[in-house]
């Protein structure tokens, strides 16, 4: 009984940031590395996405919804970047998210990704072929 109530104790009082949480740790919004965009990581069917909730410049010279104009698929290119998916698809891994891809709508191109959490920030690693051949930014965790 004394150790059930002391398991119960320690556990009721340890900081909820060193519980494991499975992956869930990455949910929330981000501030991405240039500060032009706030990424709000949600998880979906078992896999972390991440859709752009906040621009800071959302429209474009006319006044207009910025959009996708840089897309290949001519479909999705009057779709507007506010509120479209950057990244998608990951799933927690040893301490990692991996096996999704972020979207640039600067160029228009896909890649694929890895997401690793370091004290607090989000390393969004895109790369063609191998996580050698790539790029890192660092985003920061914000309000919504």
């Amino acid at each position: 009984m004394k150790f059930q109530l002391l398991i119960f104790l320690f556990s009721t009082f340890l900081p909820i940031d060193i519980l494991p949480s499975g992956g869930d740790e990455v949910i929330g919004f981000w501030l991405t590395d240039d500060g032009k965009a706030k990424v709000e990581i949600y998880k979906d069917q078992g896999k972390y996405n991440g859709k752009i909730v906040w621009l800071k410049e959302p429209l474009n010279e006319s006044g207009m919804a910025k959009l996708d104009k840089k897309n290949p698929d001519k479909a999705l290119q009057s779709r507007p970047i506010l509120g479209m998916n950057l990244i998608q698809g990951f799933e927690y891994y040893d301490g990692r998210w991996v096996n999704g891809e972020v979207y640039d709508p600067e160029d228009g191109k896909a890649y694929s990704c890895k997401l690793t959490l370091k004290r607090g920030k989000l390393e969004v690693r895109g790369f063609i072929g191998i996580s050698m051949f790539g790029r890192t930014v660092v985003w920061t965790r914000t309000q919504p």
